[in-house]
């Protein structure tokens, strides 16, 4: 759970975050910053702020953007009715992203895992972005992702969105957040 305080806080940090990216945003997209903290607790180390444009029954695409050193947990997107699951592609706009798959491991990782929750990172296939570099990543696909040393903004283009069936390895993780008033 993350405090009113807190969500407006790093809803502040993520606004100067795109702007160093050059990314130009509304005030409705500015108001509607979504901090995903994962019901750990631990924004800093495990988390996630978004801004969606859009997201229809076709295609989606975000912005999100990575504090320094802040990891998105391991997760797949999973068929949801008819559709097979999300197919997302990560296009790194600035700083550093290092993002890991399915596959065999990179050693040694240049990750640093969440201390606490390494049992629930299984997957250690690297792909280090760069600004303009890109990655698509499969429906299904185990995967997660971790800024670099200043952070990172990455634009996602996607299939639909539908973050609320996404499957966690680490079962303490809750998705949707939770804003308690300050």
């Amino acid at each position: 759970m993350i405090t009113r305080a807190e969500l407006q806080a790093a809803q502040r940090r993520t606004e100067h975050m795109l702007a160093l990216a050059g990314i130009a945003f509304t005030n409705v997209e500015r108001e509607s910053i979504e901090v995903a903290e994962f019901g750990l607790g631990e924004l800093e180390r495990t988390g996630l702020e978004i801004i969606t444009y859009v997201n229809t029954e076709r295609y989606c695409a975000k912005e999100l953007v990575m504090f320094p050193r802040q990891t998105c947990p391991e997760h797949q997107h999973p068929p949801v009715g008819d559709d097979p699951g999300k197919m997302e592609t990560f296009r790194c706009r600035w700083g550093r992203v290092l993002l890991y798959v399915e596959g065999a491991p990179t050693t040694p990782p240049q990750a640093r895992l969440p201390e606490g929750s390494e049992p629930y990172y299984t997957v250690f296939r690297e792909f280090e972005l760069h600004p303009g570099d890109q990655y698509t990543i499969p429906p299904g696909v185990l995967h997660w992702f971790q800024a670099g040393d200043v952070g990172a903004v990455i634009s996602e283009f996607s299939s639909t969105s539908r973050d609320e069936f996404d499957i966690f390895t680490d079962p303490r993780i809750i998705r949707m957040p939770e804003v308690a008033e300050s």
